[in-house]
């Protein structure tokens, strides 16, 4: 409604004066409105009162129809001025009325109409919001067309408004557009390889396009000859002197160097970080290339952008990321290519989280062949795109290595990889294994009776209970317990049944203790630099002039320093993370004797575990090195088993957990320890299930 500075002021320029006749509506309108031409004025005055005898024939009275005729007056000047002065031209002008309107309103936009406007009223409710209101014939038209539907909720013509702003707002981000956008897998055949290797010139003719492919490839269709395809396929892309990078497992983190490379600061919205930020991309003088990254940029991060939990923050971090990977990999792409040339970008293993997935999407927006590789099946690939093709085969082959040229190329023979084939049926979840099948495995301790140590000793270790396999890792259960006195006090019978216990695999200690803190240990001076916040620093140790289990195989190697790791976590051994002493266990393990380390690397984690014996008849307990090496060993997976005939307590001192101690007979003290020679060394080479069926070999 017109406010009462509005009709104060009409009041005082056209006076308060009402009477019911065209002449004297339209002598109002010339003073009120003094602009307006005689036919202007001639059609709004008829339509008023064509509008004013409407509502009298609607019961209004006199001071009714008054006080309508001033709100016409005031919503003519500071509603609709612009509108009555442009009324008779050839552009038609035009209203656009959003919200439910009552009597009043539809009786104004009725003179308008009348006085030739275009009038579109947005009903967002439907036909009711103003049937109440519409009694006049002259209501407005409702338009109906095939498939329309209801308004969308909280739709506005605000929210059109600020969408053409943005729209706006867009255009002037992007500035200049290149002359060539990209036409991604149209024109493919779906025979991967040799789309790639077709000459772009081949790809299509329309000018305004660069014809490029965005393929994912997984699992493999003939493993024999997958290897050999590839080392093909970028063999004949390099001869057709098209630039080519190959990028093996991951994309590397960009550097410090690289992320201090790139200029940024802090943003208050996204097209101030878009715009500052592009202006990292920089292509020399190949505008076009430039500018055709900047539109694949822009693109995707408005993408990004509109995602739930995204923030500028976050999205600034994942900008950084992609200018880092471009200005990496620019120069191995886009050297003297022009855009009529298709570089190729090959990822061998799939991406593996979303900043790589965003990267290889942003290449496939730029004249690049971008092929993923993805040979194994058991590793996913988090890429999604609508442009992306993929091909899926049944076949599941472990490749590491895109094969270059000079890059020493392997594959497998068609019997090699039926072998293999075999080697899963045999071997997987079937109770069968393979010889050194599992690199990992972690120690199941065993709670048992004295009675049974005999008796699962000798076992291997699938046999004995609680042994399992949990996808790539065995769990292995082993003895470690402490033997307490002597059966009826035999001591010949006592000392059978230890030497009974003595394999080709068993470490008898009987001089205690056996490792000191004054034992020589080349490891000790370095341990602290080995171990920081609380992890070993394993490539520090592997490169070290000190480290002795260089020679052993990578697996075995990688198994020991976890085994350290775990130690220490597990907090074992008292004062462990508190008092120092994790880096008394780095030097003991990390300086086992060759004996024992050539244990642990034919050490098959399904077959039978080497063991270790104490045999403590004084009174000289285990020092704090003895007990690292016996937790040590047995979180290795050996047996460990102490035989204290005092019944002394000399074993848990330094043990934070307890012992599964057995208690057999009487206390006998000062026994000498007789001779316990351990069985021939001679080892009979293990026959395969191959050997056995076609009986080769004795």
């Amino acid at each position: 409604n017109p406010s009462s500075s509005n009709l104060e002021f009409y009041a005082e320029t056209a006076g308060n004066a009402f009477r019911m006749s065209v002449d004297f509506i339209s002598s109002s309108l010339k003073k009120w409105l003094p602009a307006m031409t005689d036919a202007q004025r001639h059609d709004v005055a008829n339509a008023m009162y064509d509008a004013l005898c409407e509502l009298q024939r609607s019961g209004k009275n006199e001071n009714i129809l008054k006080n309508a005729y001033a709100k016409f007056m005031c919503w003519l000047y500071y509603k609709f001025e612009r509108i009555i002065h442009a009324l008779g031209n050839e552009n038609v002008p035009k209203i656009l009325c959003e919200g439910a309107v009552n009597t009043y309103v539809l009786s104004m936009l009725n003179i308008l109409s009348a006085a030739g406007c275009d009038i579109v009223l947005l009903q967002y409710q439907g036909e009711a919001e103003h049937a109440a209101a519409d009694k006049d014939p002259s209501k407005p038209f409702e338009l109906k067309m095939p498939g329309m539907a209801p308004f969308p909720q909280a739709f506005s013509l605000k929210q059109v408004r600020q969408g053409l702003e943005e729209k706006l707002a867009l255009e002037r981000l992007y500035g200049a557009k290149p002359q060539k956008s990209s036409c991604t897998n149209a024109w493919i055949s779906g025979k991967i390889f040799e789309d790639i290797l077709k000459p772009p010139h081949e790809r299509g003719s329309d000018q305004r396009f660069f014809y490029n492919c965005f393929c994912r490839i997984s699992g493999v269709e003939d493993r024999a000859a997958y290897i050999n395809d590839l080392y093909q396929l970028q063999l004949e892309v390099k001869n057709s002197k098209r630039n080519v990078v190959i990028v093996n497992e991951s994309i590397a983190l960009p550097s410090n160097q690289e992320i201090d490379a790139i200029h940024r600061k802090n943003y208050a919205n996204i097209n101030e970080l878009l715009t500052d930020l592009s202006s990292n991309i920089r292509c020399g003088a190949n505008q076009e290339l430039q500018l055709t990254m900047k539109k694949a940029f822009f693109d995707l991060l408005l993408e990004e952008h509109k995602k739930e939990g995204m923030n500028l923050h976050r999205l600034t971090s994942k900008a950084v990321y992609l200018l880092c990977w471009l200005k990496r990999y620019q120069q191995g792409l886009f050297k003297n290519l022009d855009m009529s040339g298709i570089a190729c970008f090959f990822y061998m293993g799939g991406c593996r989280n979303d900043n790589e997935a965003l990267f290889c999407r942003l290449l496939a927006r730029l004249p690049v062949d971008v092929l993923i590789c993805c040979p194994d099946l058991s590793r996913k690939c988090c890429l999604e795109d609508s442009l992306l093709y993929e091909k899926t085969y049944g076949q599941s082959l472990t490749v590491s290595k895109f094969p270059e040229e000079n890059a020493g190329v392997a594959a497998g023979t068609t019997a090699y990889y039926a072998e293999r084939d075999l080697d899963t049926l045999l071997y997987q979840d079937s109770g069968l294994y393979r010889s050194q099948q599992y690199r990992m495995a972690n120690t199941v301790m065993l709670h048992t009776m004295y009675e049974e140590i005999p008796i699962l000793w000798n076992q291997e270790l699938k046999y004995r209970p609680n042994f399992s396999t949990v996808r790539d890792v065995v769990n292995m259960p082993v003895i470690f317990s402490k033997v307490c006195g002597v059966k009826d006090g035999n001591v010949a019978l006592y000392w059978s049944g230890i030497k009974s216990l003595i394999t080709k695999d068993t470490v008898l200690l009987t001089n205690i203790p056996h490792i000191t803190q004054a034992s020589e240990n080349p490891i000790r001076p370095f341990a602290t630099s080995f171990f920081k916040n609380g992890r070993l620093q394993k490539q520090a140790i592997k490169t070290h002039k000190m480290y002795q289990y260089g020679l052993l195989r990578e697996a075995t190697q990688d198994y020991l320093l976890e085994k350290i790791q775990s130690l220490i976590d597990q907090k074992t051994i008292r004062g462990t993370l508190d008092r120092g002493t994790e880096y008394t266990i780095l030097s003991v393990a990390l300086n086992l004797d060759k004996n024992v380390l050539r244990l642990i690397q034919r050490f098959d984690f399904t077959q039978k575990n080497p063991k270790l014996i104490h045999i403590m008849t004084g009174e000289t307990a285990l020092s704090l090195e003895d007990t690292i090496y016996a937790a040590f060993l047995s979180q290795v997976g050996f047996d460990v088993i102490f035989f204290v005939p005092t019944g002394y307590r000399c074993v848990e001192r330094y043990l934070n957990k307890a012992i599964d101690e057995h208690q057999i007979g009487e206390y006998l003290y000062d026994l000498n320890i007789p001779s316990l020679d351990a069985p021939s060394q001679n080892i009979s080479p293990r026959r395969s299930w191959r050997d056995i069926i076609f009986r080769r070999g004795n």
